[in-house]
């Protein structure tokens, strides 16, 4: 049937893959890192105390000492283009453009900072994408980056008149897909050393210990990603947690007290691997290749690598593209 010539313009039907990742300041100075973590600790899924409790510590102390340090810390690993994620981010949804045919769009986006997640889903409805799955880029499922990204998504659809219909990506901590591609990278990377590692320890981001005993599944996604690689290198992992933040127990051991106490035990040449995330940032860039490395050496380590997430690498599109067309099954056949 043909429309009214006064009705409103129509696109043209579309899938739509919006790729999600935890976010990043738009700028590696105090101003831009405050207003970042004003958004991602003011969370509710991230920091589980009382608002009431909380916003005090917060607004009080935390952003008028936090920002500063963080934003030097961001300021070694900023690139020409940007904070390290959202660059290997945008990068990832680049080189799935054309992977699911002409009538899918890929877009990214943040779930603190920008580009955010009300406003990539706002332009994929308005380019007509009808059918939108969320992709939250973590492999192992955690109620504060997974549950917290598909919040931000239901609450925008709850505030449109027109929904598109949703698909959420599920964790794939131990899909084959995605173990057979960190091995590959890791083989890869560990090949290109100039010394052979006495271990590798397999550095996760950190939580408090009280999620897992509400029943958060992330401590044991963690160990069985690190179980599946090491049986698929063929050589044994320490697994380790960084990232602590504040006075409460978290899941241990911690990564860095891991990385001391190796020279001690013998280990002077050590390998880190991050496969909790999807690509780097400040927490693998900085946390582990910087720091991680000055705190090895100075516990009596001599050789330190920190092996890359898979980023955009060949090896980490295909796995992309494997998972999502996954997901994505009866909607392309429909498209």
């Amino acid at each position: 049937m043909t429309p009214p010539a006064d009705h409103p313009a129509i696109p043209p039907r579309k899938l739509g893959v919006l790729l999600i990742n935890l976010g990043t300041p738009d700028a590696p100075d105090r101003r831009a890192v405050k207003r970042y973590l004003a958004e991602f600790l003011s969370d509710r899924r991230v920091v589980e105390i009382p608002a009431l409790a909380w916003q005090p510590i917060l607004r009080g102390i935390i952003l008028n000492t936090r920002p500063r340090k963080s934003a030097h810390a961001y300021g070694q690993v900023w690139r020409e283009d940007g904070s390290p994620l959202a660059a290997i981010t945008r990068a990832q949804a680049a080189a799935l453009k054309d992977a699911f045919g002409p009538d899918v769009l890929v877009d990214w986006a943040m779930r603190y900072g920008n580009p955010s997640i009300p406003d990539r889903l706002a332009a994929m409805k308005a380019a007509g994408c009808e059918r939108i799955l969320v992709a939250p880029l973590y492999p192992q499922y955690c109620a504060a980056t997974t549950a917290t990204a598909n919040d931000k998504a239901f609450a925008t659809l709850a505030a449109m008149r027109w929904q598109p219909a949703i698909r959420t990506l599920p964790p794939y901590h131990d899909d084959p897909a995605y173990i057979a591609a960190l091995a590959d990278s890791v083989r890869t990377s560990l090949a290109s050393l100039d010394f052979e590692p006495q271990a590798i320890v397999a550095s996760f981001h950190g939580v408090p210990q009280r999620t897992l005993e509400l029943g958060d599944p992330y401590h044991c996604h963690c160990r069985k990603t690190a179980r599946l690689l090491s049986e698929a290198l063929g050589r044994e992992m320490t697994v380790a947690f960084q990232s602590r933040f504040g006075r409460a127990r978290w899941l241990e051991p911690a990564t860095d007290a891991v990385l001391k106490a190796l020279p001690g035990k013998g280990v002077t040449r050590v390998a880190v691997v991050a496969p909790g995330f999807s690509a780097d940032c400040l927490e693998t860039l900085e946390e582990l290749a910087i720091r991680g490395a000055a705190d090895f050496r100075a516990s009596g380590g001599t050789d330190f690598a920190y092996l890359p997430c898979l980023n955009d690498s060949e090896g980490g599109i295909h796995m992309l593209k494997t998972l999502l067309r996954r997901e994505l099954a009866g909607w392309l056949a429909n498209a």
